[in-house]
């Protein structure tokens, strides 16, 4: 665990991702994507870089600027069917299952690129519970590094931004949650490149604590 400026953090709520932060699901991931490289002949080793933690129809924006968004969308419904049908090798980043039982009771909300399938599939292929407040593809108009995503789960939990803290694993999570004002729990390898407020490697050394009033503490370590 390495942290930038601190080994606990107090907030009000919490904010989760769900692919790379609560669910493992690379395999998935690099499967779809390395055939929809291939078909538009493009570097696989480039494309996975750009697709973790946004929605697809952005990661193609950005891949392919010259396309109309109209493609993009299109192909990205595509996309999520390939993904939703193809579960094999999703499972819980390790600490994911205790970490989210530590939360029973407590503000905290999945906020996911993902749509309501895809989601509801890979946690219950990964064998995690669905919190209960979600904000999901279906919810948004802008994909992360937008803000939006996160700034409507505070909003639904009923806290502000400043009160809430994400647990991300992308550059484009973690620039989503700074947008926010949020601080930001970076969680694998891919996180600590974008410089999230506490780094963890996962979820098994990060310890919740209620704090009388309403408040949760985190620890690491």
């Amino acid at each position: 665990m390495t942290a930038a400026n601190a080994t606990v953090l107090t907030a009000r709520a919490l904010l989760l991702d769900m692919d790379g932060t609560l669910v493992n699901s690379d395999a998935v991931v690099e499967r779809c994507w390395r055939r929809w490289a291939e078909r538009h002949g493009l570097d696989f080793e480039h494309v996975i870089k750009v697709v973790h933690g946004r929605q697809g129809y952005a990661s193609m924006a950005v891949l392919l600027p010259e396309r109309s968004m109209e493609e993009n969308y299109a192909e990205n419904r595509v996309m999520l069917a390939e993904e939703t049908a193809d579960m094999e090798g999703v499972v819980p980043v390790p600490g994911a299952a205790a970490f989210l039982a530590s939360l029973d009771g407590l503000p905290h909300a999945l906020v996911t690129s993902a749509d309501v399938p895809l989601s509801t599939g890979r946690m219950e292929a990964a064998g995690l519970p669905l919190p209960a407040v979600r904000v999901t593809a279906e919810n948004v108009g802008a994909s992360k590094p937008d803000p939006e995503g996160f700034l409507k789960g505070a909003a639904e939990l009923g806290f502000d931004p400043a009160d809430c803290v994400v647990f991300e694993d992308s550059g484009a999570g973690i620039a989503a949650g700074r947008a926010a004002g949020m601080r930001v729990v970076g969680v694998g390898p891919r996180a600590g490149e974008f410089a999230p407020t506490v780094q963890v490697d996962d979820l098994t050394r990060v310890r919740v604590t209620a704090v009388p009033g309403g408040g949760i503490e985190l620890s690491f370590g």
